[in-house]
């Protein structure tokens, strides 16, 4: 995970998620249907997200779920890294759809 971070992200540290978005850059109107579209790939860090829950005392599937909402929302366009009102709308969005399949 560190070496795909470093390569991808220019981060040379582990982390527990990344998002490989299908399409770069944002295309005004394009309408989404599953059966024909695909967002992009994610990557979950499992010796993390184990460490993590662990931490964070909830379950280990809880915490795979939260990191994989976290990569759909990077891969839907969201972006938490920008700080303020960016990062407060992706986790309200977590928060949400978190408990929407909890």
């Amino acid at each position: 995970m560190r070496i795909l971070n470093h390569q991808y992200r220019g981060v040379d540290r582990t982390t527990d998620v990344l998002a490989f978005p299908q399409i770069e850059t944002k295309i005004p109107n394009l309408e989404l249907k599953p059966q024909n579209f695909i967002l992009g790939d994610i990557v979950i860090n499992l010796h993390k997200a184990k460490r993590q829950a662990i931490e964070y005392g909830i379950t280990f599937n809880t915490e795979v779920k939260k990191l994989l909402i976290h990569g759909i929302l990077h891969l839907i366009g969201y972006d938490h890294e920008k700080g303020g009102y960016p990062e407060k709308k992706m986790r309200r969005k977590e928060r949400e759809l978190f408990e929407k399949i909890h």
